[in-house]
């Protein structure tokens, strides 16, 4: 089944609490928290304590995408804070192994991530390694933004690398997602599909979670 994996950023957070346990509700799989540091992208976003808070008051899956600049500085703060998944991108650390080896030692899934203009070919030597590649359809950064086509080239390459060497990697895709988008976005390969302004912007959430859980790969 694909899973659906709300981006927290695009919650109202004056309404935090009622967000999150309407995403709960949805029957959403997981929560996507997008950690930015102002440095490796051009925007600021929160930090362990939201991730906390929210750990507080759901029992979903918590997914950390760390875009900053020293990803490894923040790994225990977050895992403190209840992350399940920490992911870092390719671009801050070009040879991932000691830091997807660190956070497989703590316990939590080990992701590795990629912008739009970069290649399969820079990750996919250590998708052994890696239990979650989260292939970027946006420039990181800001919601909001439109799918970038060409990343469903990677996200093909990847998904194909994967098959072949049977490994246990789960392929997730992030920005411009919605639900015009999402059976193309799983056909390429992926298994989960983050959605932030499509879902905390959609009329009817469960149903957009049910949409997401109705796909089945190859159903064009």
């Amino acid at each position: 089944m694909i899973k659906l994996a709300p981006s927290v950023l695009a919650a109202d957070f004056a309404r935090l609490g009622e967000e999150i346990a309407s995403a709960d509700m949805s029957n959403a799989d997981w929560h996507h928290l997008d950690i930015m540091d102002g440095h490796f992208v051009p925007n600021i976003s929160y930090g362990p304590g939201v991730v906390k808070t929210i750990n507080k008051i759901t029992d979903k899956f918590l997914d950390v995408h760390l875009m900053l600049a020293e990803p490894e500085k923040y790994f225990d703060p977050f895992i403190e804070a209840g992350a399940d998944a920490i992911t870092f991108h390719i671009e801050v650390h070009p040879n991932p192994t000691r830091y997807l080896a660190e956070l497989k030692e703590k316990h939590v899934l080990a992701g590795l991530s990629l912008n739009p203009d970069a290649k399969a070919e820079q990750v996919i030597p250590y998708l052994e390694q890696t239990d979650l590649l989260l292939v970027m359809s946006v420039f990181p950064g800001f919601g909001g933004q439109s799918f970038i086509e060409s990343s469903l080239d990677t996200v093909t390459a990847c998904r194909k690398y994967i098959d072949d060497n049977n490994l246990d990697c789960l392929i997730s895709v992030d920005g411009g997602v919605g639900p015009k988008n999402a059976q193309q976005v799983a056909d390429a390969g992926a298994d989960i599909l983050v959605m932030g302004s499509a879902f905390y912007k959609a009329d009817d959430r469960k149903d957009l979670a049910d949409l997401v859980h109705s796909i089945q790969r190859g159903n064009i």
